[in-house]
């Protein structure tokens, strides 16, 4: 049974992580060796407190295998999204992340082979229109919104899988190995990122001071704490009350990003209109969801 105490854990996470995409932009290097460094600390991180909270490191080879590979999915959810911060801006990568809950919302019942409902692909198509509509005014950043619409499936596809997870294995457990799954899946993507898209075909693998902050901000705060935090929650809450929560991260970041970015921050009326159109669907879906899925009384 969820407390009151779970819902705020879920809220303060979710405007931590709206410092995300600002804190990413401000890493001088690039945005693959800014989230390889970020998955070795906190693979670290969460190590540590593994150790210092006599928790277990023990999973089954078969787990093992699935944590990797979610770690796989982690690894691309954290590219997309820093990386369309870095093409267009935080607004952007950010309103584009908002589509994270109607992407649960599809994918759940596909993953448990249940219908979808028609509200939820009304909503669907909805927050397509809402995208049309950013797109079609010349819009110049387009593979940014690309890459932040990939960032909010992601994220629907890892969480939806954690969620199952949970319920064997404990959430540090789960973030450890995760972690090690992004650095693996990174040290593996490397040469192919080195040749085809590293600027100058080089890796920038020598951070600043700054940039050693911000990272490390970026593994202990949002990923050892907030990360494992939002798993342990979905023991209480289900998945899609955790990714509607998160489509406040765009409010809070967008609200940062213009205060510490300023002009590099504003859009046209295009983008916020598509924007508001993204969210109310995301913010309708609960009321839909307990106005047709409500049970009919039966009468005595």
């Amino acid at each position: 049974m969820a407390t009151r105490s779970d819902y705020f854990k879920l809220h303060f996470i979710v405007f931590l992580w709206g410092f995300t995409a600002i804190i990413g932009k401000l890493v001088s290097i690039p945005t693959v060796e800014m989230v390889f460094y970020r998955a070795i600390l906190a693979a670290l991180g969460m190590g540590i407190v593994i150790l210092l909270t006599r928790g277990t490191f023990r999973v089954s080879g078969k787990q093992l295998i699935q944590l990797i590979l979610i770690g796989f999915v982690v690894a691309l959810h954290w590219v997309a999204f820093f990386g369309a911060a870095r093409v267009s801006n935080v607004s952007v990568s950010l309103v584009g992340f908002a589509t994270n809950s109607l992407w649960t919302a599809i994918l759940v019942p596909w993953f448990n082979r249940t219908g979808v409902k028609k509200f939820e692909l009304m909503l669907g198509l909805v927050v397509l229109f809402g995208l049309y509509i950013i797109f079609s005014f010349d819009f110049q950043y387009k593979l940014g919104l690309f890459l932040a619409v990939i960032a909010g499936l992601t994220s629907a596809v890892f969480s939806i899988f954690n969620s199952r997870l949970v319920r064997d294995i404990p959430a540090f457990t789960i973030t450890f190995y995760e972690m090690i799954g992004i650095f693996i899946g990174l040290a593996a993507f490397m040469p192919v990122y080195k040749v085809m898209w590293a600027p100058d075909h080089a890796l920038h693998l020598v951070p600043t001071t700054y940039d050693w902050f911000y990272i490390a901000f970026l593994a202990i705060v949002c990923s050892v704490y907030a990360y494992s935090t939002a798993v342990e929650l979905m023991k209480k809450l289900s998945v899609f009350l955790i990714q509607l929560s998160l489509n406040l991260e765009p409010v809070y970041g967008i609200i940062m990003a213009v205060m510490i970015f300023g002009d590099k921050e504003k859009m046209g009326a295009n983008f916020y209109l598509g924007t508001i159109i993204i969210l109310s669907a995301v913010l309708l879906y609960p009321v839909f969801k307990r106005r047709f899925e409500t049970q009919p009384k039966i009468a005595d």
